[in-house]
């Protein structure tokens, strides 16, 4: 098979580059550790604060990439259809992402979004859980974290799937409660 010289210079180029990417950084938090303290902006402008749920609610703790992108929308509109189940089990659902307050405003109208997306530009709440892309990115991985009630981490769900993030928590969440898995 030949190759025209055009286009070994542009898979060259497009291999160096995908090797220049930084890699993503495992996680520093895993089950049974402490979920670090945070708060942070939703797209209302409300504070929202971990602290605030410890003792009363489990919290789905969910970080993810961009608003607007299929992978990211097909996931938050995953949790909308869920919500009022995870709600009745005593979950309460907040995402992170890089992204501002003004295009999480945007995502969740765009998708009739009814929980708390928090604007976390500077990333310190993706670096306190080790959800940053890698390196200085600018975006979050995928990660799941399952916060009970004394604010320990029950489960970690760390996949670019983002199928696989609600079928692993509602696991978790009926395993916690004793009810079955759907």
């Amino acid at each position: 098979m030949k190759i025209s010289r055009h286009l070994f210079c542009w898979i060259s180029a497009a291999a160096l580059a995908a090797a220049a990417l930084p890699l993503p950084a495992k996680s520093l938090l895993s089950a049974g550790d402490r979920a670090p303290l945070f708060s942070g902006h939703d797209q209302d402008g409300h504070t929202w604060k971990l602290a605030n749920y410890l003792g009363k609610n489990v919290v789905f703790l969910y970080f993810y990439p961009k608003d607007n992108t299929a992978g990211c929308t097909a996931e938050a509109c995953s949790l909308r259809d869920n919500l009022v189940e995870l709600k009745q089990m005593g979950v309460e659902v907040v995402g992170v992402s890089f992204d501002d307050k003004n295009s999480h405003q945007q995502f969740a109208f765009r998708n009739n979004l009814s929980f708390p997306l928090l604007a976390d530009t500077g990333g310190h709440i993706a670096d306190a859980y080790g959800a940053r892309m890698g390196g200085e990115t600018k975006m979050d991985r995928r990660m799941s974290f399952l916060i009970g009630l004394d604010g320990n981490i029950l489960h970690v769900t760390d996949s670019p799937n983002p199928a696989v993030h609600l079928k692993e928590m509602m696991a978790a969440i009926a395993k916690l409660t004793g009810q079955a898995a759907r």
